[in-house]
């Protein structure tokens, strides 16, 4: 009796290791405007360390966004066997037929850069909010971003702003341009014989020559302009208006801002190419991906009344001592989170991630690295 029943234990043994052998690994999709730009490079490096870390298959669909190529990328991931998406759409109507391809196709779906604007899309938020595949979103008070670049403009001097949108309609750039609008309203009221002007945007899509070729249509309107707010892009628009200023002689007598971080933000910044900077947020995409791992493991359960809402901190920085403390832990070889750690936020709670995603910081990272 006792050889039968080790016997079938060793032929249980046998069959659980098959099992876990064969077993099909996680795989996530993730949709994004670039891979390869300044902002999208930094996203899939974090994210590719995640998936190292996980033991995660990915699949990446770069889709410009372009609205048919935004929601043809969900078709593509379903179709290519993903067990989730994590995706960086242009405007809110798009999450429509993004959130009825994942739940036709039971695929988990989360946003990252971005969040339905439950006012200007009431049909496509109540459908993420019925839709049990419908994750979440990780993204940043954009308005709030928005509200502190034109005020450190203000404080260094800058009194007439051009802006620079990406995509008429974009839902992170209009979220922008409120805080811009805020931001320069409550320094009016607070400066009465020493106002901001704001101009109405003009778009340089996501490239460096229509990102140059739209700052020089900009400062050959408005002459006069001291300010350029380069809303944002993935960076190449910003490198393009960047060659326009420089082009022009106009290096430094036209201060930038924007929200993208450059890899030599620190040399842009000496030279007052650029003024001051909005980002560090690469990571908003890792939470992302974290969010829909954990859903796919059933660790967190989704909900046909709601979706997770995860806001990500950004990062400011207006000087070279500011950028400093950001590139040693930020750039280059180094990550925000190491091996051990992503492991260790990929086991918390919602609440907890949420709560670690809340507080990332530079300063928060040396804490953590340094001890």
């Amino acid at each position: 009796m006792k050889k039968v029943l080790a016997l079938v234990l060793a032929v249980s043994m046998v069959f659980s290791f098959a099992l876990a052998a064969g077993a099909k690994p996680i795989k996530i999709g993730i949709s994004i405007w670039s891979s390869t730009d300044t902002l999208g490079s930094e996203c899939k490096r974090i994210i590719d360390a995640a998936a190292a870390a996980l033991g995660v298959e990915t699949q990446w669909v770069d889709q410009a966004h372009i609205s048919e190529q935004v929601t043809a990328s969900a078709e593509t991931l379903a179709l290519a066997g993903c067990d989730g998406i994590i995706i960086c759409n242009s405007a809110s109507a798009e999450m429509g037929s993004v959130i009825k391809t994942c739940t036709e196709n039971e695929v988990y779906v989360a946003q990252f850069f971005r969040i339905i604007d439950k006012d200007a899309n009431p049909e496509e938020y109540k459908q993420a909010c019925e839709s049990k595949y419908f994750v979440g979103a990780v993204h940043e008070s954009e308005f709030d971003n928005g509200k502190t670049l034109v005020t450190i403009l203000g404080d260094k001097g800058c009194r007439k702003i051009g802006l620079e949108g990406w995509e008429p309609g974009d839902a992170t750039f209009l979220g922008r341009w409120a805080g811009y609008k805020a931001g320069v309203e409550a320094w009016n009221a607070a400066h009465s014989n020493d106002k901001l002007t704001l101009l109405e945007p003009q778009y340089g899509r996501t490239t460096t020559d229509t990102g140059r070729a739209t700052a020089e249509a900009i400062i050959d309107a408005n002459p006069d302009i001291d300010a350029l707010i380069v809303a944002g892009g993935g960076g190449d628009t910003l490198l393009g208006a960047i060659a326009a200023i420089e082009a022009k002689g106009l290096t430094g007598k036209i201060a930038v801002a924007s929200t993208d971080f450059l890899p030599d933000l620190d040399e842009k910044l000496k030279s007052g190419a650029m003024a001051a900077e909005s980002g560090g947020h690469y990571a908003d995409p890792f939470f992302a991906f974290l969010m829909v791992y954990n859903t796919i493991k059933g660790n967190y359960p989704t909900s046909t009344e709601g979706f997770h809402d995860m806001v990500f901190p950004y990062m400011f920085v207006a000087s070279p001592e500011d950028y400093a403390n950001y590139a040693k832990y930020f750039t280059g070889k180094e990550l925000p989170y190491y091996e051990d750690e992503i492991k260790n936020l990929a086991g918390m709670s919602y609440d907890d991630l949420a709560a670690a995603c809340g507080k990332l910081s530079v300063q928060d990272v040396v804490s953590r690295h340094t001890k």
